[in-house]
């Protein structure tokens, strides 16, 4: 016991202060970035992106790239790189396949967003959700008034693995160390969704795991709030258009906040948990 206190002086505090303050990114990956005015549009990195997470508009050899991009105003523009960051991977094989190095990877990492099209450049077709009779009532809102302005007290959190690689898993139990430490901002994991305030469902929604994540949903009391975790949460990822997963869970949930990633870092994760609740608070 002398030891480990003596440890604990030695240490001192560990924890983190984000996001009350920034944390260093220098070692992060973030979403990839283009210089358009070094870019010569060749889709070296729109065929080889491994989730096609890469569009351009115009045709390229044997392939069809999309023929929609949009800017900031909403307005068409031409011959324009665009990264669907919903199914980026962030693998950076973009970077290093790039034969002019136009592309190079951000240290940006709070990507979450509320709205999946606000990940993207393309526009977005959303798999026609079919569930059974019963359960037609997810497709409603699952928000009602504010929650006792933000809860009104701790946050129980339900994770939800849909069939994922378990590197979002990960993630999230790193969440729950010493040096991200969740619990100081009020929020603890629970072990039954019907003590849960939030799913946070990693994985492509598997098919033998879509009727449990619907059962959890349905068992989780309301309000509650539906939090994506990683490409494959948000999109598919890597496993989308399969014959056993589903294109991300919003074909069968309704999600308040994605997380895009394979996969967020911690820090990440606690960005759009924290935006989820900024969208009831």
């Amino acid at each position: 016991m002398h030891n480990i206190i003596k440890k604990y002086l030695q240490h001192g505090i560990v924890t983190v202060e984000y996001p009350k303050k920034p944390v260093n990114t220098e070692f992060i990956t973030g979403k990839p970035v283009v210089d358009d005015n070094i870019c010569t549009k060749c889709g070296d990195c729109v065929e080889r992106c491994p989730t096609s997470a890469i569009s351009l508009n115009k045709k390229l050899g044997g392939i069809e790239p999309h023929s929609f991009f949009g800017d900031c105003s909403g307005n068409a523009t031409k011959e324009k790189i665009g990264f669907n960051m919903d199914e980026c991977i962030f693998c950076s094989l973009c970077a290093d396949i790039c034969p002019v190095q136009a592309i190079k990877m951000s240290h940006d990492f709070e990507l979450a967003k509320k709205k999946r099209e606000e990940l993207r450049t393309k526009p977005l077709i959303i798999e026609d959700r079919k569930l059974p009779s019963q359960d037609y009532e997810l497709l409603g809102s699952n928000l009602k008034e504010k929650i006792n302005s933000c809860f009104g007290r701790s946050l129980g959190i339900r994770e939800v693995d849909a069939g994922s690689c378990n590197g979002c898993d990960n993630e999230i139990s790193a969440m729950n160390s010493p040096y991200n430490d969740l619990e100081r901002f009020g929020m603890h994991f629970v072990a039954s969704p019907r003590h849960a305030d939030m799913l946070l469902v990693t994985g492509p929604a598997a098919r033998n795991m879509e009727l449990a994540l619907i059962k959890t949903y349905n068992a989780a009391p309301e309000p509650k709030l539906v939090v994506a975790v990683g490409a494959c949460a948000c999109s598919g990822g890597i496993f989308k258009d399969s014959y056993s997963t589903r294109n991300g869970i919003d074909c069968i949930l309704p999600v308040d906040v994605y997380i895009p990633g394979c996969p967020p870092r911690p820090q990440a994760l606690i960005y759009g948990i924290l935006k989820a609740i900024e969208s009831i608070g």
